[in-house]
């Protein structure tokens, strides 16, 4: 009995397009990440989830790559959402910008230059204030694994640049 209630659970779960977070294949083999300090978190947090999650590697420099990632902007903000009644902030919204292109070493475009915004809301009370701190600290690393995350489904869709075919045939002589 209990057999089948996993097989039809399994199967509504199928049928209903749920799937767990997986891995993403990458059109590359080896990706350079510009721009981005190698002792930043954000740094680790890439290279570990692209190397986990797929064949790729992250290398150290732009010649050893397929492709490099170049980090244009990364712009977190803390802006204010609402006030009460005596002027005191109630909400904020976190919100960071990720700008980003990837090319091949030759310099073609994989992908052009892209914007990623996460944000997220949170309430905010002066008799809470380090569970407020605490929360916030939370939210801004889910801003950043959910950026991530978005960052890989689009190097996932990433197009590589066609490899060169056969020479073109030559016109016959006259």
């Amino acid at each position: 009995m209990r057999a089948l209630l996993a097989v039809a659970i399994a199967l509504l779960l199928s049928a209903c397009g749920f799937q767990l977070r997986g891995s993403y294949p990458l059109p590359f083999n080896t990706l350079h990440l510009a721009n981005i300090a190698d002792a930043s978190e954000l740094h680790a947090l890439i290279k570990r989830t692209v190397e986990a999650g797929s064949g790729t590697r992250i290398v150290g420099s732009a010649k050893e790559a397929q492709a490099v990632l170049t980090l244009m902007l990364d712009q977190p903000q803390k802006n204010i959402l609402s006030l009460d009644a005596t002027g005191r902030v109630r909400e904020f919204q976190l919100v960071r910008t990720f700008q980003f292109r990837v090319n091949d070493p030759a310099g073609a475009t994989l992908i052009p230059p892209s914007q990623i915004i996460v944000r997220r809301d949170i309430s905010f009370s002066d008799a809470q204030v380090l569970s407020k701190e605490a929360e916030e600290a939370l939210l801004w690393r889910d801003i950043q694994e959910d950026l991530v995350q978005q960052l890989l489904r689009r190097l996932a869709a990433a197009k590589p640049a066609a490899t060169p075919s056969a020479a073109p045939a030559t016109e016959k002589a006259r």
